[in-house]
């Protein structure tokens, strides 16, 4: 995986098609939606194409990847260029701080984390991943590389609580089985998703695996699936109505 200085991942060449693949899922947008309370003027830093962001309330943007900020939906306000290390806002400027699917790939979480509080007056709002909680998934199985490479990326829930509190939720995100969020657990009653090249093309975790893991691995669960290995084992979740995994919702209030 090629990275750059705003990040672990180079979103300039593997980012195209995160609009497409990456849509917000309404149930998901209700949570962040509440934790965001009374707050007017939001800030979406690591904004990407526009996921999560209120429609309701004035909104700024910050995302350093420039094929992430031409997928932006008309409409939407225009991101800034910068990172989230460095916002270029001065203190308290924003009623709340949003920050989805973002910290595991800036350069300097522990950084970042302080300066979303820095210009935060009211609530910090952080949907990210607990990596002790990834193995829930039945993909652990096939591509245990995948697991472990999202491990090491995903900052510690705690550290992260700490940093944008001193009084901190950390609310368990139930994914729905139509969940229209691309990331892997979206598809934990789909399987066959992740057949297709193009929705792994939209989870930036399979570029830290080794081709011939990620190859071993697919074509096992491809051979599982045709023989109804998959399903004599997990088939109950295909009727799951969600699944609660590692998606986690931190609120940090001042």
């Amino acid at each position: 995986m090629i990275t750059t200085a705003g990040g672990d991942v180079d979103y300039e060449s593997t980012g195209d098609g995160y609009a497409v693949r990456r849509r917000p899922d309404p149930r998901i947008a209700a949570m962040i939606h509440t934790a965001l309370g009374t707050a007017r003027t939001v800030l979406n830093v690591g904004a990407g194409a526009g996921s999560y962001e209120p429609g309701d309330r004035y909104v700024a943007a910050v995302e350093p990847s420039a094929s992430m900020r031409a997928q932006r939906p008309a409409g939407a306000v225009p991101a800034i260029d910068a990172t989230a290390e460095a916002l270029p806002f001065d203190d308290d400027a924003f009623d709340a701080v949003l920050a989805t699917v973002t910290v595991h790939q800036w350069a300097d979480t522990a950084k970042g984390l302080a300066e979303l509080r820095r210009v935060a007056r009211g609530p910090v709002i952080v949907l990210t991943f607990d990596g002790d909680a990834l193995d829930l998934l039945w993909l652990a199985e096939y591509v245990p590389e995948l697991m472990a490479a999202e491990r090491r990326r995903y900052p510690a829930i705690d550290m992260i609580a700490a940093a944008i509190g001193p009084d901190t939720q950390v609310l368990p995100v139930p994914v729905p089985a139509d969940c229209t969020d691309g990331f892997t657990e979206a598809y934990y009653a789909r399987p066959e998703m992740f057949l297709d090249p193009r929705v792994r093309a939209a989870q930036s975790a399979w570029g830290f695996v080794d081709e011939a893991a990620i190859t071993s691995g697919i074509e096992k669960l491809r051979a599982d699936l045709a023989s109804g290995a998959w399903d004599d084992t997990y088939g109950a979740l295909r009727t799951q109505p969600d699944f609660v995994g590692s998606l986690r919702l931190i609120v940090g209030r001042p």
